[in-house]
């Protein structure tokens, strides 16, 4: 494996990408969100971005930070790649409002 692509390096792109995410979607409220193609599809590619990155973290980094649902959130991942005409953008939306926001200060 690549030395230069250690945890610090995966947690800095998840870094960027949650910052994207929240910069996208400051100041929408749902039926903004909803309704922006553009935007649903931006959130989606990060979010998706960002589970790849996280699966790459070391199992001491996740292991140092159990209280995570490392495995719900690469499974949230797999649905949005899986099933993405049928992703429930009501979880999406709360996801953005409601964990984003936690979920990087662990990456930082």
């Amino acid at each position: 494996m690549d030395n230069s692509k250690n945890d610090y390096y995966y947690k800095s792109l998840i870094v960027n990408d949650i910052e994207k995410i929240l910069e996208y979607t400051k100041n929408i409220d749902y039926n903004e969100f909803i309704t922006d193609e553009k935007l649903i599809d931006a959130v989606l590619f990060r979010l998706i971005q960002i589970v790849e990155n996280i699966k790459k973290i070391s199992d001491e980094f996740k292991n140092a930070h159990n209280n995570i649902e490392w495995a719900e959130i690469i499974g949230f991942r797999n649905r949005i790649v899986h099933d993405y005409g049928k992703t429930d953008y009501t979880v999406v939306y709360e996801i953005v409002k409601d964990d984003l926001k936690e979920l990087i200060e662990i990456f930082k």
